[in-house]
């Protein structure tokens, strides 16, 4: 059996796997699945050394990525306006199984996802120090961080007795620049005191709607841990994130954070620092003197 075929066949068992979890309505690992799928078909488009697929075929293999994370995006917003449906999804088995000989018009009008390279943390510190005079550093090596594509928002935990859970609704964020921003998208995470991840780190969707300063989100956030249980002196960072065109990568432009005793129910405005994000609250810097900052609306969930 030849290398390209074993791949296909794991990719049609990793999409067989992502469908039967959604039919079985366990979205968490249907969303995984999805994304570990969708990263790797968007890995062999970008590939330039790959000569297993043909352009044509790689173009196809970008349009079943993008249908993959439109899933995930449908399952993670209740919402949303455009769902995209197991169903849907389903009629694309016969392509991703049959790539090599796959010569029909594809399904759904869709587009692959543009080239990009999404950076985990601290990598793209390396690549723009020749623009940088701030040498903060950020925690988290590369290594211990894997790509992620925006949208890997994850439902609310089961309730406990006696524990309480905390939605934060990302309403906006006021920047000067706001309308320049490419592909705006927020990734939240808790850190403890060191700078590690206490929580599963998390991206929303891309924000669509600008305003004068303003990036509208208007999208929940659930805390993958029982507000209870966070560990003392954690916080939850908001890193903003959007694409630049020359550089062809996408980078963090400012960060935000809460402390813990300022969950409390109802909205609350926190302040932007520059970049690089800071999780050890050490060196911080605030990104403007103007009245611009991150919007939030807190709901806690108690049984």
């Amino acid at each position: 059996m030849s290398d390209v075929t074993k791949i296909i066949q794991k990719w049609h068992a990793s999409f067989k796997k992502g469908t039967d979890f959604d039919s079985w309505g366990q979205l968490v690992e249907a969303i995984d699945e999805y994304h570990i799928l969708a990263r790797q078909l968007q890995k062999e488009v970008q590939s330039t050394n790959s000569h297993d697929f043909s352009e044509d075929q790689k173009k196809t293999i970008g349009k079943l990525s993008t249908c993959l994370e439109m899933r995930c995006a449908s399952l993670q917003n209740a919402q949303s306006e455009e769902e995209f449906k197991l169903e849907d999804l389903k009629k694309l088995e016969p392509i991703i199984k049959n790539i090599l000989t796959h010569n029909k018009d594809f399904p759904f009008d869709v587009q692959p996802v543009p080239l990009r390279k999404i950076l985990a943390p601290g990598e793209e510190e390396n690549l723009e120090l020749e623009e940088e005079e701030d040498t903060a550093a950020g925690a988290g090596s590369p290594e211990s961080f894997p790509s992620r594509v925006p949208g890997t928002l994850l439902p609310r935990l089961p309730s406990e007795p006696g524990m309480t859970l905390l939605t934060l609704k990302i309403e906006k964020i006021g920047l000067k620049d706001a309308g320049q921003c490419i592909d705006p998208y927020m990734t939240v995470s808790v850190k403890d005191l060191n700078g590690v991840d206490v929580n599963p780190v998390q991206d929303t969707p891309v924000a669509t709607r600008k305003e004068d300063t303003y990036i509208h989100f208007n999208i929940d956030v659930e805390i993958q841990k029982h507000v209870e249980k966070l560990p003392k002196g954690a916080a939850i960072f908001f890193e903003f994130k959007h694409y630049k065109p020359k550089k062809r990568f996408t980078s963090t432009k400012c960060f935000a954070f809460m402390e813990m005793d300022e969950i409390k129910p109802g909205p609350i405005v926190i302040e932007l620092y520059k970049k690089p994000t800071d999780f050890k609250r050490k060196k911080l810097h605030l990104l403007t003197k103007k009245p611009l900052y991150l919007h939030l609306h807190q709901t806690l969930h108690k049984d």
